[in-house]
This record gives C-alpha cells, structure tokens and sequence, in this order.
C-alpha cells in the first residue's frame, strides 16, 4: 500500500527566492523502513515536515493514507504522522515528564486507564520512571530527546519520523533506540529517519533516499549506496569505513560474496 505520496514537490519559503525543495516525487510503502540523508541545508528537515502538515507544498501534493496534506489540519495529520524534531526544545512544552508523554494521549481521546498504562510504559522504556515529575526542560540534551521520542510513541501512529534521532543519546541509549525501531518495524510500523549517522541507517532501514540542493540524487538500497562513492562524495558524505576498506580489497582482486554492512558480517564472510 502506498502511504506516503509525494508528486512534484515544490517549497519555498516566504521572502526567498530560490526553492528549498524541487520536483520531489517519492512514494513509501505501509511497512517501509527509509533513511534520508543529505549534507545540512539539503532539504531534508523541510520535506518530513511536509509530512503532517507542519508545511505545506508551494506547488504539487503531498498524500498521507490516500488524503492530501493540503485539505487536512497538522491535528489531524499528526494522528497518523509522527514526528521526532532534530531539537527537543521545539517540541517540549509542558510542566512534567508525564504530562509531556501523556499530552497527545489526552488530545486523542483516549480514556484514564489507557493513558496512564502507555505513559507507565514508556517511562520504563526510556528510563524515565525518576523523571515523570521533572521539567522536561530542565533535562539533559540526551533526557529531553528521549522524553520527545516518549510522547510520539505513546500514541502508536502509523508513520514515525526521527530526524536525528540519536543526538545526544549515550551508547546503550543508541541501542535501545535500534532496538525499539527494530521491534516497531516487526509490527508493521513506517519508519523515516533523518540521519547523518550511516552506521545507525544501516541497522534501522533498508532504503536510502540522498538529497542534495533540495532535489532526489539517488533512492535506492542503502547498502548499495554507502559502496556508491561517486554519489557519496557528490552528497559531501562521508563513506563508511568499511565500505572503503571493501573497495580497496576488491581493486586488488579480493571479491566477497555479497556487500555487507557491518563488521560482523564482513567477519563471517572472511572465515568461513
């Protein structure tokens, strides 16, 4: 099924002349785990956005579950789209820990016992619990982004969006963050993460999507992409050590079996 819909993408911002984003056509799929990446002023913060209405398209449509972006409210876009924002500070707005998890819950009708059930969960999940009457404002940079993680997951929609979601977050928090992907994933969820971070892509998602300049330059397999130098170094990306190690070999005449992502699997190809 296609979820997401995006057909001749153009947006400009009020006052600028050039447009941020050009001829966008992209379609995910129900199920679909997709990483966008980019250097910074590339576009990508400004096209998630066009996802729940937060912006809306200067020319062309963006179309969420078979409605268009520009007939529905970020209410009710937000429903079925969640977003995880770069920088907490932008979405943290309330007095405790709990009633920022709890916000969107309230806001969607969901009863008492429901709400307080989720809201429990989640806090055990982030590693929470001592925070739930804390100022989510006061929190540390890697506290807050996990309390905005919290408050989107809470609510399950269909859609979730991280954008640079593992600023901030300490080693075992970056593996509990895959860990949870890789479970949402299993359920059936959407997931789009905006990342510089290769080596996170590659353990959260099959497909990779590269901006540049505001416009698509490569959509494909991920892992086809990061042994992709020319579109690397066109993207201002930096490639995956490994996968420069890979190319080096195969120059001088070793050829692996597959491509691989991750050290572990270039050991098992190599001993066994």
């Amino acid at each position: 099924m296609k979820l997401i819909e995006i057909k001749d993408l153009y947006f400009r911002y009020p006052f600028e002349e050039k447009y941020t984003l050009n001829n966008i056509n992209l379609t995910i799929d129900s199920g679909e785990s997709t990483a966008i990446l980019g250097p910074n002023g590339s576009g990508k913060t400004t096209l998630i956005k066009h996802l729940n209405g937060i912006l809306k398209p200067t020319k062309g449509d963006v179309i969420i579950e078979g409605k268009n972006t520009k007939e529905k409210s970020i209410a009710e876009l937000s429903r079925t789209v969640g977003i995880v924002f770069q920088n907490p500070d932008h979405q943290l707005f309330s007095n405790t820990v709990f009633e920022e998890i709890s916000f969107a819950l309230i806001n969607f009708g969901f009863n008492k016992e429901e709400i307080l059930k989720r809201v429990r969960s989640m806090l055990k999940l982030f590693d929470l619990e001592k925070y739930e009457t804390h100022s989510p404002l006061l929190l540390s940079g890697g506290e807050k982004k996990r309390v905005a993680i919290a408050s989107i997951l809470c609510y399950d929609p269909k859609i979730i969006v991280l954008d640079e979601p593992t600023i901030g977050l300490d080693y075992y928090q970056r593996k509990t963050l895959i860990n949870i992907i890789k479970n949402l994933k299993k359920e059936g969820k959407t997931i789009i993460t905006v990342t510089h971070d290769f080596d996170f892509a590659l353990e959260v998602a099959e497909r990779g999507i590269i901006l540049k300049n505001g416009e698509i330059i490569r959509d494909g397999s991920l892992i086809d992409i990061i042994y992709d130098s020319d579109i690397l170094e066109k993207a201002n990306l930096i490639q995956p050590t490994l996968a420069k190690i890979i190319i080096e070999l195969e120059k001088n005449g070793i050829k692996l079996d597959r491509k691989v992502a991750t050290v572990e699997e270039f050991i098992q190809l190599v001993i066994k």
